[in-house]
């Protein structure tokens, strides 16, 4: 990283993290790699946000619902085949290339943002 990279703290700011909890999670058979539809409460301020995420080789629909996950929930909706995403569920991709979710280590309160 050069010290071109590097950001202010109004910067990081200005991307909007906040937890969330998948409240339902469906493949998403339109997608062009395979990916689930997922429904994120993301608290009363927010509410229940769609996003695409390609996710199908680590998670079950199943396993996905009731999880806490990391969203940024300030980009525009982006609309993905028929699905109109509202926020950007985060993860990393591990040594396979699959994306592994971005969690909290313990219970918090949707809506709540990272900092």
């Amino acid at each position: 990283m050069s010290a071109d990279d590097t950001i202010g703290w109004d910067d990081f700011m200005r991307v909007d993290l906040r937890v969330g909890r998948v409240v339902s999670a469906e493949p998403f058979p339109q997608a062009r790699r395979p990916a689930y539809i997922l429904h994120v409460d993301f608290g009363p301020e927010l509410g229940v946000r769609k996003s695409s995420a390609q996710i199908t080789a680590q998670y079950t629909p199943e396993a996905l619902v009731g999880r806490l996950v990391v969203g940024v929930v300030n980009f525009p909706p982006k609309q993905i085949g028929p699905l109109m995403s509202e926020c950007l569920v985060t993860g990393f991709h591990d040594a396979d290339g699959h994306v592994r979710l971005c969690v909290p280590d313990g219970d918090v309160a949707p809506g709540t943002r990272l900092l």
